[in-house]
């Protein structure tokens, strides 16, 4: 199997193992035969070993430069990832259950919007700076092709899960978009959201600064190729 071959066909499985499962009611037959919990055990599973797969294949594909990589180019993802790693970590368990990572089954209470009221898709913010941040230092067409394939998801996922919100809330969908925004700074100098939320927010926060020094230090580990600017 030649470079080329292997990361298309890595890339389109991996795609292909996020939208086949919603055409006709797949997923909801495979859940009602096996359960959520072992259905998203199993997918979950799945999709780490498709995306380890996709992201080896596409350094093992050949390298056709686009643009070089500059020692500026470097400072992107580095400034750019420790916000990433804040969102997943704050994201996590989210109190609202139109998003990636948010739970389900869970009412929405409009008048506590907790998270929400910064992000309501921090995961899918996290997953679009992550791609877009090494876009830049990574100017070869097979990781070109990668992370922004994978921007491009996070970016149409956000308006896709807006698009179900509105029709599954219906006439309430209203109060859920006046609480919540796809980003906004504004709740971190509001008194009455940090009253309720700020020592749950810092603590996760923290969570997610020490996974980034984590995966900062790893990187050239796992990946092969050192994070810190030249």
């Amino acid at each position: 199997m030649t470079g080329w071959t292997e990361y298309t066909l890595a890339l389109a499985l991996f795609v292909a193992s996020h939208f086949l499962p919603r055409l006709g009611g797949l997923r909801e037959r495979l859940i009602g035969a096996v359960g959520r919990r072992v259905y998203f055990s199993a997918y979950g599973t799945l999709s780490i070993a498709l995306l380890v797969w996709v992201i080896s294949a596409a350094i093992r594909a050949p390298h056709v430069e686009l643009w070089p990589q500059l020692p500026w180019t470097r400072w992107v993802p580095n400034l750019a990832m420790p916000l990433a790693l804040i969102l997943v970590a704050c994201g996590l368990g989210l109190r609202q259950p139109f998003t990636l990572g948010g739970r389900r089954g869970a009412a929405f209470d409009p008048a506590r919007p907790g998270f929400a009221a910064v992000s309501r898709h921090p995961l899918f913010l996290a997953l679009a700076l992550w791609s877009g941040a090494h876009l830049a230092p990574n100017g070869d067409l097979a990781m070109v092709i990668l992370f922004g394939s994978f921007l491009v998801m996070a970016l149409a996922a956000i308006f896709t899960f807006d698009a179900r919100a509105r029709r599954a809330l219906a006439s309430d969908a209203g109060a859920f978009f006046a609480k919540t925004a796809i980003l906004s700074p504004a709740p971190l100098i509001n008194r009455g959201w940090l009253r309720a939320n700020a020592r749950g927010t810092a603590i996760r926060a923290g969570i997610g600064l020490v996974l980034w020094v984590a995966l900062l230090h790893l990187h050239a580990f796992v990946i092969g190729v050192s994070p810190f600017p030249l």
